[in-house]
């Protein structure tokens, strides 16, 4: 009798690596906050009022207000307590409520390490493909150089040059912000080309492999012509670890969100965090940083059950 656990096991793992990871990222989150220097409640206060009409008085009621004279571990656990019951709170500086502002935040992020990933499929699989066709030709030595060079160079300096080159002097794209699809291209690229700096290599060995196996040559005896066995078989095969490999990029995909949206002004959950941590938001910096981290585990999540349908080894067990 055929059973399918794959799916549910799947489904129990990643819900638990979810509560994991948001009791670690809460309690790093807050810990990290309270370490850096200065007043949270001038912090505070002057994002609420401004630096100009700050003084000892407003830092003070701020204080009382968010219960800031309290222990830490008393603050750290009234966060868990709401936590628990699904309430992130409200921000310290707003007073709006965190749920509300990350609906349209995470919206965004997700727009941009979608278009991330789906510009960095476009770039290595037609590369590490003409690559793993033709070890050692002239586009397999090309690729190589230029994953190197891509991998090498961090993602801000990648996106200060696109937008130098396109943007700047070339005009052909929005500096940054986002008020239509086009505002969307340069981040994108700039998380695309970082991803497939490495994702084309694995495609490229994978692709290597999969044109040596045995049954790739069995297939041809069959009559199979060449352009056959690679969409019928070659590039189902070379598909798993690629896939597979594209959740291991997915912690490179949440920093370079968080990165990328800050060098454009993206209006995503990385460009709020950097502004939260600045304004000493604490409870906005770990709604952002859960929000992230749970993102993680989703994306996982999404890979797993892609692996588990491409290959009916994993879909199904006996």
């Amino acid at each position: 009798m055929i059973r399918s656990i794959g799916f549910w096991s799947t489904l129990a793992g990643r819900a638990s690596q979810a509560v994991l990871v948001a009791v670690v990222v809460g309690i790093v989150s807050f810990s990290m906050m309270q370490a850096l220097p200065g007043d949270d409640a001038y912090r505070i206060a002057a994002g609420r009022y401004g630096y100009d009409m700050m003084d000892a008085a407003s830092a003070e009621a701020v204080r009382e207000e968010l219960g800031l004279d309290q222990p830490q571990f008393v603050q750290l656990m009234t966060w868990l307590g709401s936590l628990a019951q699904l309430d992130l709170g409200t921000s310290s500086v707003s007073g709006t409520p965190i749920i509300e502002e990350l609906k349209v935040q995470l919206g965004y992020s997700l727009l941009l390490a979608g278009a991330g990933i789906i510009a960095s499929l476009l770039i290595a699989i037609p590369v590490g493909v003409a690559s793993g066709l033709r070890p050692g030709g002239i586009v397999d030595r090309i690729s190589l150089g230029a994953s190197i060079i891509l991998r090498a160079v961090p993602a801000f300096a990648l996106g200060i040059f696109l937008m130098l080159a396109l943007a700047v002097h070339l005009k052909l794209l929005p500096v940054a912000g986002f008020q239509s699809p086009k505002y969307l291209i340069l981040p994108a690229l700039t998380l695309g080309f970082g991803l497939a700096a490495v994702s084309s290599r694995v495609v490229r060995d994978a692709v290597c492999e999969a044109m040596s196996a045995e049954w790739r040559f069995f297939s041809r005896t069959k009559g199979l012509s060449s352009w056959q066995t690679l969409r019928r078989h070659v590039l189902r095969n070379a598909s798993l670890p690629v896939v597979a490999y594209v959740g291991v990029q997915l912690a490179y995909v949440i920093e370079g969100v968080v990165i990328v949206e800050s060098v454009f002004a993206f209006p995503g959950i990385g460009h709020a965090l950097v502004h939260a941590i600045f304004g000493r938001d604490v409870p906005m910096v770990q709604g952002t940083a859960l929000t992230l981290g749970l993102l993680y585990v989703f994306l996982n999540l999404i890979i797993d059950l892609c692996c588990h349908g491409i290959d009916p080894r994993r879909r199904n067990s006996v």
